[in-house]
């Protein structure tokens, strides 16, 4: 089993920065990738980035230029780096990961709320 516990979230106005932190714990040796992806109000959860053992590095087209995922290998933690945060960054951050042979994201922290204001 793994858990993944998301951190970092909070209020900040537009044009802030924020760094959410993923921290994996379990069997992480089994984890292929981690990935972000965040959920805004009314609207369907959707892809951040990834990034894992022999993949490269994705941020989603839309965010590319003020989000930058990362990862700790020797702590089991990736990051989010936000910067030029805008009203419509506002929603929950979910921390996913996929596990070696499945290709999908079976696993899934409890989110943090990231909240722009404007």
């Amino acid at each position: 089993q793994v858990q993944l516990v998301e951190s970092g979230g909070g209020l900040v106005q537009a044009g802030g920065s924020l760094e959410l932190s993923c921290v994996a714990s379990g069997r992480t040796f089994d984890l292929h990738a981690m990935g972000w992806f965040r959920q805004a109000p009314g609207k369907e959860r959707e892809f951040v980035g990834t990034t894992g053992s022999g993949i490269s590095t994705v941020i989603a087209d839309a965010l590319k230029g003020r989000f930058t995922i990362s990862r700790d290998g020797a702590k089991d933690t990736v990051y989010l780096q936000m910067t030029n945060l805008k009203p419509e960054d506002t929603g929950v951050y979910y921390c996913a990961a996929i596990q070696y042979g499945t290709g999908t994201y079976g696993y899934w922290g409890q989110g943090t709320q990231v909240t722009v204001s404007s």
